[in-house]
């Protein structure tokens, strides 16, 4: 990738720029990871205890309501069950944890009175209104459930979409970013090591002609003035005339 970027000072300059954005952002999102993980942790651990809550609470409404099958009858407890006429009612809203938005579910009329279960109480036994009570609870324990599953799974998304960008950056862009910066600087610096040998050249011919012409001027004064005679018999000057 190296070779494709243009060694010059101003592309050095938006490199650095990048690498330092890269930077900044590459921090943010570290923090940002090892928040959600925190935050993930909170859930996990929450999770696991709503997990077991319902796993009981399943066992338990199971026990009641085989046990009211057995002493009441199937239909019967079909009967109880048909007469409910207000249903529960379950909103969703969100809420925002570490820039992930989760839903929260609030319900309501889950849990229910005698009389507003539906059934008459004298055509009931206790069997039926524990069985009752007893998915009435399972039910908020399923509502619950699904809000922290929900959660979580949004959170360990977010965790893992973040873990791959902050990999992106830590070992693909920045890196490049580098490179590009180290291949630019050397190029540089050659092309300055060049310029400064080229000026060095520069001047030294520009002094070797000053002193040619130097001698060359001194020269034509003495000739002006006519050279003497063992000057004349001496042959071709040493030095180029001008």
């Amino acid at each position: 990738m190296a070779k494709d970027v243009k060694p010059t000072r101003k592309e050095l300059m938006q490199i650095e720029d990048r690498i330092e954005l890269s930077e900044r952002g590459h921090d943010t999102l570290e923090k940002k990871r090892d928040g959600l993980i925190m935050e993930f942790m909170d859930i996990l651990d929450q999770a696991q205890d709503v997990r077991s809550g319902l796993e009981a609470n399943y066992e338990l409404a199971q026990q009641k309501i085989n046990m009211a099958r057995a002493m009441e009858g199937d239909v019967a407890v079909r009967g109880a069950a048909a007469a409910l006429k207000e249903h529960p009612e379950i909103t969703t809203e969100s809420k925002n944890i570490m820039g992930v938005v989760v839903p929260q579910i609030e319900s309501t009329k889950v849990r229910k009175s005698l009389d507003e279960r539906g059934y008459g109480v004298l055509g009931t036994s206790a069997r039926i209104d524990e069985a009752a009570e007893a998915y009435e609870e399972l039910l908020e324990s399923i509502i619950l459930a699904a809000e922290v599953e929900t959660a979580m799974k949004k959170m360990l998304r977010e965790i893992e979409t973040t873990k791959r960008r902050v990999n992106a950056l830590e070992f693909k862009l920045l890196p490049e970013l580098r490179e590009n910066q180290e291949y630019i600087e050397q190029k540089l610096e050659e092309q300055e090591r060049e310029e400064i040998f080229r000026l060095k050249k520069i001047k030294a011919k520009k002094e070797q002609e000053e002193r040619e012409w130097l001698a060359c001027k001194t020269f034509m004064k003495r000739a002006t003035r006519g050279p003497p005679a063992a000057e004349a018999a001496s042959g071709p000057l040493p030095f180029r005339v001008c």
